[in-house]
């Protein structure tokens, strides 16, 4: 199967802001040079998760991610797909006040070619998003269920499921919006709730567990690809049964080399 990559175009902030309501936008992340090579000009975004602390570290949550991490594999990316437009998630304890926020940001900008910063939170984390932005930080949003709080909220749990909670919903994502983001990730909420959110707002929405009516989707690589074997979310769909093929291959590889075919004339000086 060949790879159409004429239409590919790189991604700005503007030409990110202007695809709400004509172009669904394509959000995958990577966490490494080989992935993020393989996915630059296909995707319109890069985004390198807080998620590789679950599915590259195998931790069981995002909390433990550092800074430092996440400039590694931020580098790791950047290297791999250089014409990609790459945003890196400021992880957990790194943005709990404006300065402490736009010192680490700006680590992420020094240390790297991220072309943005994802935040997650509502109305409560808008002055920060503000401070960030006025200081050159483009930021990504992030609202709905967010990983980063999982511990308080005792769980992963989908939002926008009464009134009141879309409601406030809304309220997150338009402060948010008011702050200075260029756009905003929509995880784990009805699919009628972020269809609402989207409509609400004038920046464009990136759905993960929200339905098909936001201005775009983001899946972690592992999950679309088959690797991660551990549970599959509802949200997920496979696109490659990739830990069947890998263990095949490994598995004929292991054969060829016990039956001595491997390596044969054609692998040897």
């Amino acid at each position: 199967m060949s790879i159409i990559k004429n239409d590919f175009e790189k991604m700005s902030i503007s030409k990110i802001k202007k695809a709400k309501n004509t172009k669904k936008l394509t959000v995958i992340t990577a966490y490494d040079a080989l992935f993020a090579k393989l996915f630059s000009e296909i995707a319109d975004m890069i985004l390198v998760g807080d998620s590789l602390n679950m599915s590259f570290a195998g931790k069981n949550d995002t909390l433990s991610a550092t800074l430092e991490q996440m400039i590694y594999h931020t580098n790791a990316v950047c290297n791999g797909a250089k014409n990609a437009f790459v945003i890196t998630d400021m992880p957990f304890g790194t943005y709990t006040n404006k300065n402490q926020a736009l010192e680490n940001a700006t680590k992420v900008y020094a240390q790297t070619n991220a072309a943005a910063v994802k935040i997650e939170g509502g109305e409560d984390r808008a002055p920060i998003v503000e401070h960030l932005t006025k200081n050159s930080i483009a930021v990504m949003g992030h609202i709905g269920l967010m990983p980063q709080y999982v511990r308080s909220e005792g769980g992963y749990k989908v939002r926008g499921k009464t009134q009141e909670d879309i409601e406030q919903l809304i309220k997150d994502a338009k402060a948010i919006e008011k702050a200075g983001a260029f756009s905003i990730v929509i995880e784990g909420v009805m699919s009628d709730a972020a269809k609402r959110i989207s409509q609400e707002i004038n920046i464009p929405t990136i759905g993960i567990g929200a339905g098909k009516d936001t201005d775009g989707q983001v899946l972690v690589w592992s999950d679309m690809l088959g690797f991660f074997e551990e549970f599959k979310p509802k949200f997920v769909k496979h696109y490659l049964n990739g830990a069947e093929l890998v263990k095949g291959s490994v598995e004929k590889y292991r054969s060829e080399v016990q039956n001595g075919t491997f390596p044969s004339k054609n692998e040897e000086y």
